[in-house]
């Protein structure tokens, strides 16, 4: 029986992580979809600047297209800084950071980027101090969650399963149907 019941707990463990790390995939595939989105946007106002810029040489008329290519800058400004908030989520989803310097995709632990050699800030290594606090947290709060398991295994189980109570729902629903069904035909 014991066997079972490590089997049990490994098959457990086993699930949490996958769907773990599926919902992060998941997470950084959508993250990933909205950048393209927005480059795309910002492509298309690049494509407008240039379009407003090239006119105003063949016209050579005496018009001022300031104000349209600043305003056509500050939407870039918006969509690039929701482009870069977008990457630090994916790099803080896979446990990485981005080297100031390089901009290269490093992990978090390291002091120096393997790419370009540039020493990472304390701003950086305050990250892993954060990282660790949570790993810590996390472990207070499995322990605290295996010990209720182990308490509510000591207890008789009180509570139907959500399949049993599932299955008691649906069945009183159809019993009363047929009831319903049962006394219209006996009123005709």
């Amino acid at each position: 029986m014991e066997f079972f019941d490590k089997l049990g707990k490994k098959a457990s463990e086993a699930y949490k992580v996958t769907a773990d790390k599926t919902g992060k995939i998941a997470k950084e595939t959508k993250m990933k979809l909205k950048i393209s989105e927005l480059k795309a946007q910002v492509n298309d106002i690049y494509e407008e600047i240039g379009k407003k810029v090239y006119e105003k040489h063949i016209r050579e008329e005496a018009f001022s297209i300031q104000n349209e290519i600043e305003e056509k800058c500050t939407q870039i400004d918006v969509l690039s800084d929701e482009i870069d908030s977008l990457l630090k989520q994916c790099l803080a989803l896979k446990d990485k950071k981005q080297c100031p310097k390089c901009y290269k995709e490093i992990e978090k632990e390291m002091k120096f980027c393997p790419n370009c050699g540039e020493k990472q800030t304390q701003e950086q290594n305050n990250d892993k101090e954060e990282k660790r606090e949570k790993e810590e947290s996390n472990l207070e709060k499995t322990v605290a969650v295996e010990s209720d398991v182990e308490i509510q295994e000591c207890r008789p189980k009180q509570e139907d399963t959500n399949l049993e109570k599932t299955v008691a729902v649906e069945s009183n629903v159809e019993i009363e149907e047929i009831e319903k069904v049962e006394e219209e035909e006996e009123e005709e």
